[in-house]
């Protein structure tokens, strides 16, 4: 029982998700880098639609020193930069659609890596997944075996499954 003069604060709500204990971090991050509504990043693709997502992504916000209206950068891959120059009027506005006000004055394309993300490429499409790894016989036939006593059908699969999953695990 925390005592009326004790330094130590409990948090009396539960269970808190992650995305609020890292909110605070996530938004520092982004104002560094000029991105006061951190939405503009983590929802780029739902505010300028997928297409133009899988090919451009923002990279900064540069505010001017009068304060009218800022300079969003873009960071998009060489042949497709006529095509987002052609879409430059569409992209600020949906942008500042989502400020909610006219935040967004000018917009320039880059055709450089980002300063400061860990990948150097311009790759704008998520990686493909992994093929999933085909199982030892060896260890599927030992599970099958271990849960062969069962009676129910869909039990024994389960069980076989966990059995393949812990006994392929490497031993620690």
């Amino acid at each position: 029982m925390a005592r009326p003069g004790d330094s130590h604060s409990r948090r009396k709500r539960g269970f808190e998700p992650a995305a609020a204990l890292l909110a605070k971090r996530i938004r520092s991050a982004g104002e560094k880098r000029g991105f006061a509504v951190s939405r503009v990043l983590t929802h780029w693709a739902e505010i300028v639609g997928e297409e133009t997502a899988r090919i451009a992504r923002p990279v900064e916000v540069k505010y001017g020193r009068e304060g009218f209206g800022a300079t969003l950068t873009i960071l998009t891959t060489g042949a497709v930069a006529p095509l987002l120059e052609m879409q430059k009027d569409a992209i600020r506005e949906k942008v500042n659609a989502c400020y909610g006000y006219n935040a967004i004055a000018r917009i320039r394309l880059t055709q450089t890596a980002p300063t400061g993300f860990a990948e150097g490429h311009a790759q704008f499409a998520p990686a493909p997944k992994p093929a999933p790894a085909r199982p030892d016989p060896a260890i599927a036939t030992e599970a099958a075996a271990l849960s062969g006593d069962v009676h129910d059908e869909g039990l024994r699969a389960a069980l076989a499954a966990l059995g393949q999953n812990v006994l392929s695990r490497p031993k620690r």
